[in-house]
């Protein structure tokens, strides 16, 4: 794999660091009045999820990391694993483990497209689309009245996920919910 030096840093950057394979998620040049320039990296890696800062002089270098990411359908889960399936026409499975699904889980749907993570043809992480619509499977009644401030109630969704709504939201509906924040956007 490539070699990136620190001037090609840039956020989403994908680079071997002690042996995981890492994220970069912010790249900040530093040039100090006195002393060599240096940046401020901060990475996520992609097996844990754990998010850390580290400092790298001007001009050292990482190595690219091997990783794939790929559109792929989730299909079904029998309890221990999860599959997915690419979707470029092979037809290929792939099962992902707890671990690399993290919160992702509350927001599976079937024959939804995600974006899965792969390195050395394993499974490490899946992103969900940004948006996404749910069925509400349960939610109390709103009480005409109760909108003075404009209140909001919980619903939880046929995924399991449980957000805030609107008071005239109710039990049948399908919703577009935000799945970086996990917040009610709009009816579908």
């Amino acid at each position: 794999m490539a070699n990136y030096s620190t001037n090609e840093f840039k956020g989403g950057l994908k680079v071997m660091l002690d042996g995981d394979p890492c994220a970069i998620v912010e790249n900040e040049f530093v040039k100090p009045g006195k002393g060599q320039a240096f940046n401020r990296v901060k990475l996520r890696n992609l097996m844990t999820g754990r998010v850390w800062e580290r400092t790298f002089k001007s001009g050292d270098s990482l190595e690219g990391a091997d990783v794939l990411d790929l559109e792929m359908e989730y299909l079904y889960n029998d309890g221990e694993m999860w599959y997915f399936m690419k979707t470029d026409g092979s037809f290929e499975q792939y099962p992902v483990e707890k671990k690399a699904l993290g919160d992702t889980e509350k927001w599976l749907k079937e024959q939804v497209a995600y974006t899965v993570t792969l390195w050395n043809d394993n499974a490490i992480s899946v992103t969900p689309p940004n948006f996404i619509e749910l069925e509400v499977v349960e939610t109390d009644p709103g009480l005409k009245g109760d909108t003075a401030q404009g209140g909001s109630k919980p619903a939880t969704l046929s995924s399991g996920a449980v957000v805030r709504v609107p008071l005239f939201i109710n039990q049948g509906e399908v919703l577009k919910v935000d799945t970086r924040s996990g917040e009610y956007v709009s009816r579908a």
